[in-house]
């Protein structure tokens, strides 16, 4: 089968440049047609400019085409992923966080008014705002929110799931419609293979306590162990080991675990170390004993708990999970 020698080169060429990093712009594509057998043309070949791939090239003939395309790389190295995929997590617990004080601001002054003076509950979240270095605007949005005459106030709700591999998980919920959230878990438990659990089935192997999270690459052990014993806590959490972990980059935090009355102390006494560290929502859901599954399971209830956070009305998650 024989070819128009021009094509061959004008080709060759184009490979040559490419591979020199040379931005090409062709003002047109370019077509070489041969009588015969054989008709090939070389069309929109051109791509490199600025470190950005567009495009590459499509040869084609009457009977195939192939194209080869290229673009950005979305993360530069599996660090890269890691970091940007931590900031993701961190905006998230975040927002949850913003959340669940805005509801809980709306039910206060729901109950109570909208001055701090006469409402104690009120009172005790601005407190709770400093607390937590929660932003004065976002008290002051949802004290306005709360006088809207369509805005209900918002209800605690815990519901309970059995994962894979007998693992329980807890959904803390605050809502102002019980019936949407009740049927948008039940949808997300259903589709990831779970199962609703009875009220009380569950909730009996978890105790509710208050958390500050330090990232275990910023302390020392022992000073966080001596700081902790001298403020009162009530124990301390050491990080899980991720096996699959090879390079060391996933963030692993201590946990120390306080009493509510104890936990302004716990952050006092961090505070004045100039230890970095992040507060739970208010408080958090801690299993008195762990279960542990396989891989697969591990993963299946991962994506379980995953799906459930990405509902609006639920604040957090909880499981016995090892």
């Amino acid at each position: 089968m024989v070819t128009s020698s021009s094509t061959i080169k004008a080709f060759g060429s184009i490979i040559v440049r490419f591979s020199n990093g040379f931005s090409l712009r062709p003002s047109s594509s370019c077509s070489y047609h041969r009588t015969g057998l054989l008709s090939t043309k070389l069309t929109s070949f051109s791509c490199y400019s600025s470190g950005s791939w567009v495009s590459f090239c499509g040869l084609q003939n009457d009977t195939s085409k192939r194209k080869i395309w290229t673009s950005t790389p979305l993360c530069m190295g599996r660090r890269s992923c890691k970091i940007a995929g931590r900031k993701t997590t961190q905006d998230a617990k975040k927002a949850k966080l913003y959340a669940r004080f805005g509801k809980e601001v709306v039910s206060a002054v729901k109950k109570g008014g909208s001055s701090p003076v006469s409402n104690t509950t009120l009172a005790a979240l601005f407190e709770k705002a400093k607390e937590l270095d929660i932003p004065r605007d976002i008290l002051d949005r949802n004290i306005k929110r709360a006088s809207e005459k369509d805005q209900e106030a918002y209800i605690e709700k815990f519901y309970e799931v059995y994962g894979y591999g007998g693992v329980g998980i807890i959904v803390s919920v605050l809502t102002d419609k019980v019936n949407r959230s009740v049927a948008a878990i039940r949808e997300v438990v259903k589709d990831c293979g779970g199962k609703m659990a009875d009220s009380g089935s569950i909730m009996f192997k978890f105790k509710r306590a208050r958390v500050v999270n330090i990232k275990a690459t910023e302390t020392d052990k022992d000073q966080l162990l001596a700081l902790a014993l001298d403020a009162g806590a009530d124990d301390v959490i050491e990080p899980s080991v991720d096996e699959d972990d090879t390079e060391g980059d996933s963030e692993s935090y201590y946990k120390i675990v306080s009493s509510m009355d104890n936990y302004p102390v716990i952050l006092s006494k961090l505070r004045e170390e100039e230890i970095t560290f992040e507060t739970d929502n208010g408080f958090e859901l801690l299993p008195s004993t762990f279960i542990e599954v396989d891989d697969e399971a591990m993963d299946l209830n991962k994506e379980l708990m995953a799906r459930l956070l990405e509902l609006d009305d639920v604040d957090a998650v909880y499981t016995d999970q090892k």
